[in-house]
This record gives C-alpha cells, sequence and structure tokens, in this order.
C-alpha cells in the first residue's frame, strides 16, 4: 500500500470542496496538510473555513496547519511556504486546487471577472508552483499536482466560456512546462482532471442547476490523487489525469460509491476537454 504518512501538502483552496477532500484522504495516511485558502470567517452561502477544515484533517489523523492565504498575493503566498516549511520541516507537495469560475459568454463576462480567473487560475498556479519548487527540490519524492485539463484548441472547448477556457488552460500550461524544465531535478509536475461534473459547494451556487443525478462526489478526485501523489515522481511527470482512468488503472472498478445518486450514470461534463 503506497502511503503519504509523513509527507507534507500545501494545498491551495482546502478549505472546501476537492481541495477539503484532498486533504482528508492525504490525513488518514498520517500526513501532514497546509490548508492554504481565503475563507477565515464563515461565507454566507459556502460551508467550511481553513479552521474547520484543519479540525477535520485533524480528525482523520493528520497534522493540519491552516493559512490565511490570497494565492494572488506574492507576499502572502511566499511567506505561507515559509511558514509551511519551518513547520513540518520542508514541503513534499504542491496541489494547485485553487480556482475561480465563470461559464460566461465573451459578451457576459466583466473584465473584473476575467481579471479574478487569470489571477487566481494561471497566475496563482505558477506563483505558488514558484514559490514551493526550491522545497520540492529537496524532497524524496517530489510532486506538483495541478487540477487543469488537457489544453485541446478545438473551438467547441472555448466558444461557451472563453475567458473560464483561457485562465484553465494557463494552468495546463504550466503544467507543460515546469514538467520539463523540473524533470532534472526529479519533481513531477502533473494535472488532474475529472471526467464527470464534481458536485461541489461552489457548483451548486453555478446560474444554472445542477442535476445531482450527472454528478460524481469530490472523493473520486481525492482518491485519483492519492494515486498520483504515491508514484514515482521521476516516472511520472508531465501526463494529464483522468480521475476514472487512474483509479483503472489501480483496479478499482466500482465507481458507483463515487456516485452522488447511486445507480446513476454520469455522463462527461462536456465543459472542457478530457483528452489531448
Amino acid at each position: 500500500m503506497r502511503s503519504l504518512a509523513g509527507k507534507t501538502l500545501f494545498i491551495t483552496g482546502a478549505s472546501r470542496g476537492i481541495g477539503k477532500a484532498i486533504a482528508l484522504r492525504a490525513a488518514a495516511d498520517g500526513a501532514n496538510v497546509v490548508i492554504a485558502a481565503k475563507t477565515v470567517e464563515p461565507h454566507p452561502k459556502l460551508p467550511g473555513t481553513i479552521y474547520t477544515a484543519a479540525e477535520e484533517v485533524e480528525a482523520a489523523g493528520g497534522r493540519a496547519l491552516p493559512l490565511a492565504v490570497d494565492i494572488r498575493d506574492e507576499v502572502a503566498v511566499h511567506g505561507a511556504v515559509q511558514r509551511a516549511a519551518a513547520r513540518f520541516g520542508g514541503i513534499d507537495i504542491l496541489v494547485n486546487n485553487a480556482s475561480a469560475i465563470s461559464l460566461t459568454g465573451t459578451l457576459d463576462t466583466p473584465i473584473k471577472r476575467f481579471d479574478l480567473m487569470m489571477g487566481i487560475n494561471a497566475r496563482g498556479t505558477f506563483l505558488c508552483s514558484q514559490a514551493c519548487l526550491p522545497h520540492l527540490k529537496k524532497a524524496a519524492n517530489p510532486h506538483i499536482l495541478t487540477l487543469a485539463p488537457p489544453p485541446n484548441l478545438d473551438a467547441r472547448w472555448l466558444k461557451n466560456h472563453v475567458a473560464y477556457t483561457i485562465a484553465k488552460y494557463g494552468m495546463s500550461l504550466c503544467v507543460i512546462g515546469m514538467a520539463e524544465e523540473f524533470k532534472p531535478d526529479g519533481v513531477a509536475v502533473n494535472a488532474l482532471w475529472p471526467r464527470t461534473v464534481i458536485l461541489t459547494a461552489a457548483v451548486r451556487m453555478l446560474d444554472e442547476p445542477v442535476d445531482p443525478a450527472r454528478c460524481r462526489k469530490p472523493e473520486i478526485m481525492a482518491d485519483a490523487a492519492h494515486a498520483i501523489l504515491t508514484r514515482d515522481s521521476r516516472g511520472c511527470t508531465g501526463n494529464f489525469f483522468i480521475d476514472d482512468a487512474v483509479l483503472a488503472e489501480e483496479g478499482v472498478g466500482d465507481f458507483d460509491q463515487y456516485n452522488v445518486v447511486p445507480g446513476s450514470h454520469p455522463p462527461e461534463s462536456g465543459v472542457l476537454p478530457r483528452e489531448r
């Protein structure tokens, strides 16, 4: 059984959703988890703060360090990374999970929202990777895992939400470039993307209601991330993984356990591509 016991994970946006699910899966192994997110006070519509997530991580068997971080803030990011490394003696894994979404067309996307998505998705991924890499290069089995889709320039993936796709593809391009750049250092840089819609609190807040029967739980992403992050970093880099394909490689055959509605057959989400 491959394990993350004793490893230190720096996870952005880990106060809720997929980020928290990844944190709790690592905590079950006895990992150290840095919860780097903005929410310190309860949100009126979204559950969870960095402190409640930290309590759950500790209860699951891990050690938690909740840090209030806006990943658009260079000083805050570098400060959080230094505090994390000092607390746990280094950083083994960075999970670039934080992301902003707006599935809107060009005329319906305010520039303020465009800037938010670019600042968190593309720039935030680059900044957090840049800040963590000096520590990752010293780790025994270092990984960067970014929640980003395989880039595909077919117009159908851009036409309905150009701004969001550009911002997510910025994350994808970081994966491609950094995987090659840091391959000599043994740092794995990979992407993970869901095949279906993952039902999180943020997804529930989208303008168009999402049918739960079309969705899977965040735990499928957490289990897939665990499988990737426990692989040998020197032999696993530059990949764009899909959650259920990763788990199938690991021998998982029962995917109904991840369905929000048992017995349903969630289709591919159709928002961003699944294959290169």
